[in-house]
């Protein structure tokens, strides 16, 4: 497995997603993700936009060894992860509702 796919594969294993769900995060088909994997092709750079996209991180940050939101960072309380954790399993529409409950939080 080339390393970008092997990327890919770590970062799904982390959130406990699939590839179809992947797919539904970041717009792209499932058998397009899937054929991905089965030939072991490279990306194109456009795929990996919307793969970054998908899950919320920049290219930068895929492509970057440091990972944000580790439990060793001193910056993040548990219950900080913790919720950080939850929102990258949300889907995108739940996304938008808990975001909109923060800006209500927050206005309060």
């Amino acid at each position: 497995m080339n390393t970008t796919l092997k990327k890919i594969m770590d970062l799904l294993e982390e959130r406990k997603w699939t590839i179809y769900r992947l797919a539904k995060e970041s717009g792209i088909p499932y058998s397009s993700l899937n054929s991905l994997f089965q030939k072991n092709n490279q990306p194109t750079i456009s795929t990996l936009e919307k793969i970054c996209s998908g899950f919320h991180i920049t290219m930068c940050e895929f492509f970057s060894d440091d990972t944000p939101y580790r439990e060793d960072m001193v910056e993040y309380t548990r219950e900080e992860l913790d919720i950080i954790e939850a929102y990258r399993n949300l889907n995108r529409t739940n996304k938008k509702i808990f975001e909109g409950i923060l800006q209500v939080l927050q206005n309060n």
